[in-house]
């Protein structure tokens, strides 16, 4: 389940991942448009927005620009969810905004997790346990 630092969350994909990920969460703004993107973060102001990778191309690249550029989402962490990794596209990415990468591969290693946002939570929730680990060391 999305824990209490994620009550509000963007999903930016095509009409596929509506049904299939993401049908047991109320908490969750599904956009399929890309010139609905803003309006519905004005909207909601989510913590969380998960963009994917395949849907958006091009236009990813100035929707993460325009994110990065206004102080009103600054406090939003961003998600890309993309089939394969690139070293070079992932790079170019992370200096966009983007904080965490979900990987098809990631999917399906956990064959218990149902949705992408269980997955999300489960990188979080690793790399909080390994913060806490480095500082009490």
């Amino acid at each position: 389940m999305i824990r209490t630092r994620f009550r509000k969350v963007i999903l930016v994909a095509s009409g596929i991942f509506q049904e299939q990920l993401i049908a047991d969460y109320a908490n969750v703004k599904h956009v399929q448009s890309i010139a609905n993107i803003f309006p519905a973060i004005f909207e909601s102001y989510p913590d969380l927005i998960v963009f994917d990778y395949d849907f958006l191309g091009k236009d990813l690249e100035k929707t993460l620009r325009r994110i990065q550029t206004n102080r009103f989402y600054d406090k939003i962490k961003i998600f890309c969810y993309k089939n394969d990794p690139n070293e070079k596209t992932d790079s170019f990415l992370k200096v966009l905004g983007v904080d965490q990468f979900i990987y098809r591969a990631d999917l399906a290693k956990a064959p218990k997790q149902k949705t992408v946002l269980s997955t999300v939570n489960a990188i979080i929730d690793t790399s909080i346990i390994k913060l806490v680990a480095s500082v009490s060391n």
